[in-house]
């Protein structure tokens, strides 16, 4: 059974004590998925390595993308054969490693009358796409008919459906991924701290200082590297100011949105993968008892925190919806939550953020810091090979990047099936009569840490298994206010809404308890749950 080291905040004081005192070898600055991948590999090569995050772990656009790990059917447009061979061969070594949070689908690509596609284009690219990443024969694709896509999705739009392709990829919650790939680092020695901003830095005889302030208490301290990553996403150009002023802008910003309706008003049986009338593609992905809705992809200059989600937003992913399925059409009351993000892409001038690549750059400044900006969720394994090769090249170290062969914290399911693993879980809770949970979401949240949730129950006779969440969380995964655990330790927020209010009575107790907190700081974080509840369907103009 998975064990991480003790990671909470009864420990934070000293933590923060232990990481000033030292000199790492590498510091990791940005706590997303890229700076989570490259903590697990480094530390896995016996690196010493720390990680530092301004706020919580996957709260930017890590904890904020459309939660699939696909192989990039849109670069073979761009003739980017590489990328979508290097993409297909990430999933499949992500698929291994973390069965419980990588969830095969099977998406469908609907075929129209004027739409960006032939059928014989279509088949030749899912093709292309099925031999490049390496997909298995059973889950190759296939190319269906008028009739066979109706049947398969009976709400498509039929007056100018031609058909469709079905084609292998997969689903996952990024926020749960990057966080569990950061406790798969503790293992190997890695030290990990959210809410802790970088405010300086400087270098002096080959040594980074890195001048941080702990966002729970303001106080500061001081950090010291011999190597920094930057790898902090949208932040990335104020961290390469913050090290040297000159330093050019390397990204510009493109906003993605996301709506979630009850999948009573889009009964999905697939995720579709659909045109929109200004020719971009957008999803429409079913999960439990919701549809999500995505992507929009506009230039983005505002607050990169909370990025905004206006009308003209929202309606464009409504009038997407309505024109490609045939439904009771959805309207603005119909959204029960949403969610903004913002991808760092590698600027070009004159290039639209439609048009600019996905790919990753890395850049050294002359301070000898590294910046890794772009880049997707799908290939953040191989992004941090890149970075480490580096580092390891940089200070002499021979050992090689072995992440490809490291289960994901959750996933070492002690030679369960998922499938049977599931039976399992879902006997348990009849057994239990928890009637208010399924073993599906469980596992893809916990993987085979579901056990120690379902002990953590039974022992101390709790009357919701929320309370055996939180209280697994507070005590496992660094976890300091409700909102986080409602937004990124379980996704609940966007997917469950209707039971935050509820749940948040019954978790209560058990911040302060733990967290040792007074009414003020307890009723500021009650309100922060609900004013972010309230936030997910007020929209600007």
């Amino acid at each position: 059974m998975d064990r991480t080291p003790s990671f909470n905040a009864k420990n934070r004081v000293e933590t923060i004590q232990s990481v000033t005192s030292d000199i790492y070898d590498l510091i990791i600055i940005g706590g997303g998925i890229t700076g989570g991948g490259i903590l697990l590999d480094a530390s896995s090569r016996g690196i010493k390595t720390l990680l530092v995050e301004k706020s919580d772990f996957g709260a930017g656009t890590s904890g904020r993308s459309t939660k699939l790990i696909h192989g990039g059917l849109r670069y073979l447009k761009n003739f980017e054969f590489r990328l979508v061979r290097e993409t297909g061969r990430e999933r499949t070594i992500l698929f291994k490693n973390a069965p419980h949070l990588v969830i095969p689908e099977k998406l469908m690509i609907p075929l129209t009358n004027g739409g960006n596609f032939k059928k014989w284009q279509l088949s030749w690219a899912l093709k292309i796409y099925d031999h490049l990443a390496g997909v298995k024969e059973v889950d190759k694709r296939q190319i269906l008919n008028r009739k066979s896509t109706l049947n398969k999705e009976p709400l498509l739009d039929s007056i100018n459906l031609l058909g469709a392709g079905l084609y292998a990829e997969y689903r996952t919650d990024d926020a749960r991924l990057t966080l569990e790939v950061i406790k798969t680092a503790l293992k190997y020695n890695g030290i990990a701290l959210n809410y802790s901003e970088v405010i300086d830095t400087k270098k002096t005889n080959g040594v980074f200082h890195l001048i941080c302030t702990d966002n729970l208490t303001n106080k500061k301290f001081e950090l010291k590297a011999k190597s920094v990553i930057n790898a902090t996403g949208p932040w990335v150009d104020e961290l390469c100011k913050m090290d040297l002023k000159e330093s050019s802008n390397k990204i510009c910003l493109s906003k993605g949105i996301h709506i979630v309706i009850n999948k009573n008003k889009l009964p999905l049986n697939h995720p579709i993968y659909f045109e929109v009338e200004d020719g971009r593609m957008c999803f429409a992905i079913p999960r439990d008892k919701v549809t999500y809705i995505g992507t929009t992809d506009t230039a983005y200059s505002g607050n990169k925190n909370e990025p905004t989600i206006n009308i003209k937003d929202i309606n464009y992913l409504i009038n997407a919806v309505n024109n490609t399925f045939n439904i009771n059409a959805i309207n603005k009351s119909d959204i029960i939550s949403s969610w903004s993000g913002l991808r760092p892409l590698i600027k070009k001038e004159g290039i639209s953020t439609k048009e600019l690549s996905r790919k990753d750059e890395i850049s050294i400044s002359k301070t000898g810091m590294i910046t890794i900006a772009g880049g997707k969720l799908t290939g953040y394994r191989i992004m941090a090979k890149k970075i480490v090769d580096l580092i390891c090249k940089k200070q002499k170290i021979h050992k090689k990047c072995v992440t490809d062969t490291i289960k994901i914290n959750g996933g070492d399911l002690n030679n369960k099936s998922i499938k049977g693993f599931n039976t399992l879980v879902s006997d348990i809770l009849k057994k239990l009569k928890i009637d208010n949970y399924n073993s599906k979401y469980l596992i893809s949240n916990y993987g085979i840490q579901t056990e120690l949730i379902l002990d953590l129950f039974k022992s101390n006779n709790f009357k919701h298994l929320v309370e055996a969440e939180v209280v697994f969380c507070l005590n496992n995964e660094n976890l300091h206010n409700p909102l986080d655990f409602f937004l990124r330790r379980t996704g609940k927020i966007y997917f469950y809404t209707e039971n935050v209010l509820q749940e948040l009575e019954l978790v209560m107790p058990h911040f302060i308890n733990f967290l040792s907190l007074n009414e003020n700081e307890a009723n500021q974080m009650k309100q922060n749950v609900e004013e972010y509840l309230k936030n997910l369907t007020n929209f600007s103009e």
